[in-house]
């Protein structure tokens, strides 16, 4: 029967970082910095305001959209944050994590043999997602533009089978985030395209250096611009899946039918977890934040020390270091790192294949964690040299 199995599907294969994340699971003493997962515990008041709802029994289904109460939290919090209006009632669908939301957008815009433009080093799970619904990924490389997508070249990728171009900002697996000027550019460019914009800003509320911005900021282009968030990276909540998307109200109609059609709501107490969240624990981002600045100099300095030059991360908790003074590629460097020194990185092949000169480290780990890694990393290398 393996050949009636979707060939999309029959051709997917398990992403690198679950791969090496699995495989360190085996080493009783090993070191996983691959997970892009806070170390943080979810605030006692949003678990409180969870098992409030179990205890009251309101674990029915709500209104597919979501609870009209959270989906008016998003809708405050996008304003009072990066001052962009969605409307609560028309233009916010809550998801089961920021993946479903995407599955949802893209189930909804594509058909077969449209293109998608990432930016690249991209996020893994992209990708599959698209193939999946029947297009094609077009990667845009941004390794010679300090991984910052640079609007002419974004805008000579794009042609009649074009549907979207999806950001990703701050960047899994780069950490950078975009400048006000490069953002305006792109909107200004792209409002003048005949395809949709989908921004995965998933890592907003985990920006150090600066303020996030938000693409919604820029109204030229909000008839056709998808936001994608959630609340698992800013208030530890990877596995309550409360994800949601924002998008125009001649499209989110359409966004609403396949989420339904899917999943037909978000978890009843996940979402009034989530509600206390945006509500009344804005500030806890910031908390975690103060950590993760402290880990990302920590990690920074130590590779620096080694020879492994990076790009200061300006978000999220991940730091992507080129690893070519060691004269290995990246499969090579992570294989051997794993199976000698028992700490798990991602070949950085895993978010742009054709780089296989740099490694993901993901810093959302204790301080512990990171300097037992960094001294393992440190001795591994220096047995590579003659």
């Amino acid at each position: 029967m393996i050949h009636h199995i979707n060939p999309a599907a029959a051709s997917l294969t398990v992403p690198g970082i679950r791969v090496f994340a699995n495989k360190v699971a085996e080493f009783e003493d090993g070191i996983n910095l691959t997970i892009g997962q806070p170390d943080f515990p979810t605030p006692e008041n949003v678990k409180e305001s969870g098992i409030s709802a179990i205890r009251e029994n309101r674990t029915g289904y709500s209104h597919n959209a979501g609870l009209p109460a959270l989906r008016k939290s998003v809708s405050n919090f996008f304003r009072d944050a990066y001052r962009c209006c969605y409307d609560p009632d028309s233009e916010i669908v809550i998801t089961n994590g920021a993946s479903e939301a995407l599955d949802s957008v893209l189930r909804t815009i594509m058909v077969e043999g449209d293109e998608v433009i990432l930016p690249s080093p991209s996020y893994s799970g992209y990708e599959p997602l698209i193939r999946l619904n029947g297009g094609t990924p077009v990667h845009l490389d941004t390794t010679e533009s300090g991984f910052i997508p640079d609007p002419d070249a974004l805008s000579a990728l794009i042609n009649d089978n074009t549907k979207a171009v999806l950001f990703n900002y701050p960047s899994n697996p780069t950490g950078v985030s975009l400048p006000y000027g490069r953002m305006e550019k792109l909107a200004d460019m792209l409002a003048e395209k005949d395809i949709f914009i989908i921004s995965d800003e998933i890592y907003s509320e985990n920006t150090f250096m600066n303020k996030h911005i938000s693409f919604g900021t820029f109204e030229n282009i909000h008839n056709r611009l998808f936001i994608i968030h959630g609340l698992s990276k800013s208030h530890a909540m990877t596995g309550w899946r409360i994800g949601y998307v924002l998008g125009p109200k001649t499209v989110m109609e359409h966004v609403l039918k396949v989420h339904l059609n899917n999943s037909i709501c978000a978890s009843l107490p996940s979402q009034y977890a989530a509600i206390e969240a945006l509500d009344h624990t804005r500030g806890f981002p910031h908390e975690m934040n103060t950590q993760y600045v402290e880990r990302r100099d920590y990690t920074y300095r130590r590779l620096e020390n080694m020879g492994l030059t990076s790009k200061k991360p300006a978000g999220a908790f991940y730091i992507f270091p080129d690893i070519s003074a060691t004269g290995m590629d990246d499969v090579s460097f992570t294989t051997k790192l794993l199976e000698e020194e028992h700490v798990a990185v991602v070949p950085g092949s895993t978010f742009s294949k054709n780089d296989h000169s740099r490694i993901r480290i993901s810093y959302a780990s204790s301080l512990d964690n990171l300097a037992n890694g960094m001294d393992r990393m440190e001795h591994f290398i220096a047995r590579q040299k003659p």
